[in-house]
């Protein structure tokens, strides 16, 4: 039987109001499970589900590339993420970006920095890796002190950096029956509660700097903090410059839509990104499109778009796209909001999925 989404709701919310934080890493493992949960969704709701851990990596990885940059560019302030000023991931990842030839991390998806420096991608990635499983992974699931129960994943192997014991488990955990299908259900709820703690450990890490403002919850996890100029302008020359949606000619004001709401699965990728007119991009905003939406942009073809985003050194996420549609829509229930165009939103309604499992 599937886990009780309650049941796991309330063990979520005991790891935020009662675990031991030092640092942002619980915070940003607990959002990158819940978007591969979204992701890995299995055909059998009851089913485990390994997941494998450089994805686990890579995805930790990317939410705090775009955080190194400064909180001002007047001042070069970067937000402190542990308790002591220093932490494994983050000085990973400047030794990565000293190796990456840009004027701006909103210029660059860690994905580009990956083809730009894969050697000191590699070097990056195994430190992260082994510092996941020595502690936020060893350690999330733990409530006060003492011994604790694993409701997630068996985390018994874990708490030291040790090569062989992540190839000794295949370089996995494996979420418990049920675990993966009730986490994609939580994950529009649960995910926003992670950030909005995430933000405020961020905010008493560096009280000496914000004291009563600036507003970092668009800094850390807001949708400009990467630059989408160059997709916009290959997306115009190859597919033209009219609004995807309502079709609308493009002139002086376009913008740059995730397909798939960014703040649902966070996918840069060229996949999931149109030209969207104001009024469209405003209207649609976090809802959910219709199902028809996802699969014409789907239909521009993996070639076509794996192509463009070589063209740009940008992520396509082609296959990360059709993983979270599938993920999404399959756990969400009936009363749903859909966006079907401007000022226009229903219930979603099961009906809408009757193409939907011939092409996804």
């Amino acid at each position: 039987m599937p886990t009780d989404p309650l049941t796991l709701g309330q063990q979520l919310v005991a790891v935020l109001e009662g675990g031991r934080r030092t640092s942002t890493y619980k915070l940003a493992v607990m959002v990158a499970l819940l978007d591969l949960a979204v992701e890995s969704v299995p055909d059998d709701p009851s089913a485990e589900v390994p997941i494998d851990l450089d994805d686990l990596t890579d995805r930790v990885m990317a939410q705090y590339w775009t955080q190194l940059r400064p909180l001002s560019e007047k001042d070069h302030v970067t937000l402190r993420q542990s308790r002591d000023g220093r932490g494994v991931v983050f000085d990973a990842l400047v030794t990565l970006r000293e190796h990456c030839s840009t004027p701006s991390l909103r210029e660059m998806p860690i994905e580009s920095a990956k083809l730009a420096a894969p050697e000191a991608y590699s070097v990056a990635h195994t430190k992260v890796k082994k510092n996941l499983v020595r502690y936020p992974l060893h350690l999330l699931q733990q409530v006060g002190t003492g011994s604790h129960e694993c409701f997630l994943y068996d985390d018994a192997w874990m708490g030291k950096a040790s090569t062989r014991a992540i190839a000794d488990h295949g370089n996995r955990l494996v979420l418990f029956a049920g675990v993966c299908h009730t986490l994609a259900r939580l994950a529009p709820l649960v995910k926003p509660a992670f950030q909005l703690a995430w933000v405020d450990d961020v905010r008493h890490m560096n009280r000496d700097i914000l004291d009563d403002g600036p507003d970092i919850a668009d800094h850390l996890f807001g949708t400009e903090r990467v630059s989408l100029t160059r997709p916009a302008g290959i997306l115009a020359e190859h597919f033209g410059n009219d609004c995807f949606y309502c079709n609308a000619h493009l002139r002086t004001s376009r913008h740059v839509d995730h397909v798939l709401p960014w703040s649902r699965v966070g996918i840069d990728g060229l996949a999931n990104l149109v030209l969207a007119c104001p009024s469209c991009n405003t209207s649609k905003s976090d809802v959910l499109p219709a199902p028809a939406y996802v699969i014409r942009a789907l239909d521009r073809g993996q070639d076509v778009i794996d192509a463009l985003a070589g063209e740009i050194r940008w992520p396509s996420q082609y296959g990360r796209v059709e993983a979270a549609s599938h993920g999404l829509y399959s756990t969400q229930p009936d009363t749903t909001p859909i966006w079907l165009g401007a000022k226009h939103i229903q219930p979603l309604k099961r009906v809408d999925f009757g193409r939907w499992d011939v092409e996804l």
